[in-house]
């Protein structure tokens, strides 16, 4: 029985403790990054390579986002002045349309005012012939 045999809570904290500085230096005395190991330098080398690729394909990447959104804002551009254009053409369509409409007024009613007018004229030469008649015979 373990606990027979003496040792206290102090002694198998120390125990740990050593244990953990042992097991510490023993790692640290053969440890896995040597900068001048062929195959740390070979692994570094293939890692630079790898995050150069990264950079190209990202710098790329970004070229061909700026060149698509300028082609987007060109488009973009392109069809807003387009669509001024065409509401212009509507804009000046309408107003031709009623300049029409208001010259085809104007001439319905003089069309109106000449029909009028001779309407009046009619009526007083029938008075001037009523009142002839009346004359002659009266």
């Amino acid at each position: 029985m373990s606990f027979m045999n003496g040792n206290s809570f102090a002694d198998r904290q120390a125990a740990a403790a050593k244990a953990r500085k042992a097991m510490a230096e023993k790692f640290l005395a053969n440890s896995k990054h040597d900068p001048a190991d062929p195959t740390v330098i070979e692994r570094e080398a293939k890692r630079k390579a790898i995050l150069e690729a990264r950079a190209l394909r990202d710098a790329e990447r970004a070229k061909r986002k700026a060149e698509q959104a300028a082609q987007e804002a060109a488009h973009r551009a392109a069809e807003e002045a387009a669509q001024q254009e065409r509401l212009r053409l509507e804009a000046l369509a309408r107003e031709a349309e009623a300049q029409r409409l208001r010259e085809e007024e104007e001439r319905l009613e003089y069309e109106r005012k000449l029909e009028r007018d001779a309407r009046y004229a009619a009526r007083k030469e029938r008075k001037k012939k009523k009142r002839s008649a009346s004359e002659r015979y009266g």
